[in-house]
């Protein structure tokens, strides 16, 4: 385990006082250090939970199984197979349930099922008291990024940001490599094993290279944070991104918010991940790809860029550390990721 001590935040002149939870309040996280949970042992538990989208039991069957071949134990939480329209059962019972495995000492690490839509209706119902004193892993990505968010601004806590329940293949012997590897890639992580992670060779990657801490998600999600509790921090860091489902206008709108906000101004890398666009409407055609949309707004930065990063709503969707620090390298071989504790 590699945990770092950190100064609990003082209220003094001149410091933002973050809203007081429904159930709770954090001090928002001022300082560099960041806490990195324990990694898991052979026998540990990992709880099960759905705090956006609905999901059905036989739906995370393969995901129980894999796990428990990784030598994990899993506790399904109540919001399996509880429906509130699109959504895991009610805000209360969503909240409820990811409040239970935080606070549950037997549970090591939570995975969320899936993503959706329902983790900013739930965020300011959640105590985070006892979960900042004895962090464990969240796992998630798409929706779960609003996590991944308050986590790195409100506590420093570190999250891994990767595939979920959904993901896993129903059937192993039939999933292709690249499947297998990417899911095999939470197990290394929960296990404190070195990961790697290469990105292509592209004309129009910007070289350079990082030392930095590692933060970013779902875009739409990143944006949407901007201005609350939650939003991130990005100064000195190494982000990434990544959507789906987004016109390209609508990709280039978020991407002006994050110049806009400053997010942009003073990272020491960016990598950018699948981007599964929408087909423009007939004669609405906007006229610029993902990658003109972010070069016309990096080009006055010096950092690196790398395009195409193996992470997002794709099947080379690998599990990143979020909030630990790693080393970016962008040149003629293409672009590599190293974690570094």
């Amino acid at each position: 385990m590699n945990r770092k001590h950190f100064l609990s935040s003082m209220l003094t002149a001149g410091l933002t006082i973050p809203v007081q939870a429904a159930f709770g309040s954090g001090a928002e996280f001022l300082n560099d250090a960041v806490i990195q949970p324990a990694y898991l042992k052979t026998g540990d538990t990992i709880g099960i939970t759905s705090p956006a989208g609905f999901i059905t039991t036989p739906e995370i069957l393969p995901a129980i199984a894999m796990i428990e071949s990784w030598g994990f134990k899993v506790k399904i939480g109540k919001t399996i197979d509880k429906r509130d329209f699109t959504m895991g059962g009610t805000d209360q019972e969503r909240a409820a349930d990811l409040q239970e495995m935080m606070d549950n000492p037997e549970i090591k690490a939570i995975m969320c099922a899936r993503g959706g839509y329902g983790l900013v209706r739930i965020i300011d119902l959640l105590n985070f008291d006892r979960f900042r004193q004895k962090p464990k892993w969240i796992i998630g990505f798409s929706d779960v990024t609003v996590l991944h968010c308050h986590l790195n601004r409100q506590y420093g806590v570190a999250s891994i940001h990767s595939k979920m329940c959904n993901s896993f293949p129903t059937d192993p012997a039939l999933a292709d490599a690249v499947q297998l590897e990417t899911i095999s890639s939470i197990r290394k992580v929960l296990k404190g094993e070195n990961l790697q992670y290469q990105g292509p060779f592209l004309e129009i990657n910007k070289p350079g290279k990082a030392s930095a801490e590692l933060v970013g998600g779902n875009l739409s999600i990143i944006e949407t944070m901007a201005g609350t509790k939650s939003d991130l921090q990005t100064a000195g860091k190494i982000l990434f991104v990544e959507d789906t489902g987004e016109y390209l206008y609508r990709l280039d709108r978020m991407f002006w918010n994050l110049k806009r906000t400053g997010k942009l101004d003073q990272l020491a890398g960016l990598m950018i991940g699948g981007f599964k666009v929408k087909p423009d409407d007939p004669r609405e055609e906007f006229g610029k790809t993902i990658y003109d949309i972010v070069l016309e707004k990096v080009k006055s930065y010096g950092y690196p860029v790398a395009f195409d990063f193996p992470v997002g709503h794709q099947k080379n969707n690998f599990a990143l550390k979020c909030g630990v620090k790693h080393s970016l390298e962008v040149g003629p071989n293409g672009s590599r990721l190293a974690a570094l504790s």
